[in-house]
């Protein structure tokens, strides 16, 4: 017999946990502190698992039975629910830890390793470090077009449209080493060429020479 919202809402605390059965596997298990958890009991490669898919009553019961009918189509597809979730968070993780200065970090020491003249090799970390600062801290994934803009910009207003150039430049290389190495999709600073003011040609003064008429 399927549960329903009265019994898991008036379902008392005992001296040992207990199970209220919904069906299919699922379950309410309900704690001796009066807690109550959703479960999920199945098989896979003939061997049992149990699942967790929240708190009741966070995780309403209508919840807890669309979280159970996913985990069957994994089955039935041949994957097993617990693993998938590990790799699911695992994937959550990793993005979270993959920000934009651990890339650049990484791109930096890359250029180390390949006997970078030092003079680039600090400008380019403060080219990183210090103007692309704000992008720090952010997911590498998650940075627009847009965050990446206001940067060189605000330098180009200044005046420096060299700098500006150049640290348009850099960024795109630590989004390049992100891309190989399966840490980003694209490279948002492509959509930035042709919006950022080129460098100013300091023109040099022509050279004229008179030439003396020789006295006859």
């Amino acid at each position: 017999m399927s549960l329903s919202d009265f019994a898991c809402k008036n379902a008392k605390p005992k001296d040992k946990p207990y199970r209220l059965a919904d069906g299919d596997g699922l379950y309410l298990l309900v704690r001796n502190n009066g807690s109550k958890l959703w479960q999920l009991r199945y098989r896979y490669l003939e061997k049992e698992n149990i699942l967790s898919f929240g708190k009741y009553p966070l995780v309403s019961l209508l919840d807890a039975r669309g979280k159970r009918d996913d985990a069957k189509r994994l089955l039935i597809a041949g994957i097993n629910p617990s693993t998938k979730r590990k790799e699911e968070k695992t994937a959550a993780i990793t993005e979270a830890r993959t920000t934009f200065a651990l890339v650049a970090e990484e791109y930096v020491t890359r250029m180390e390793e390949r006997d970078a003249a030092a003079a680039t090799i600090t400008k380019t970390k403060w080219l990183l470090e210090d103007l692309a600062g704000p992008l720090a801290k952010r997911p590498i994934n998650e940075i627009t077009p847009a965050e990446i803009f206001q940067l060189p910009q605000k330098i180009e207003k200044s005046g420096r449209r060299e700098t500006a150039r150049r640290l348009r430049g850099v960024i795109g290389s630590v989004f390049r080493l992100a891309i190989v190495t399966l840490r980003a999709e694209a490279d948002p600073t492509l959509h930035l060429r042709g919006a950022l003011q080129p460098p100013k040609v300091n023109g040099r003064a022509a050279i004229t020479m008179k030439r003396s008429s020789a006295s006859s």
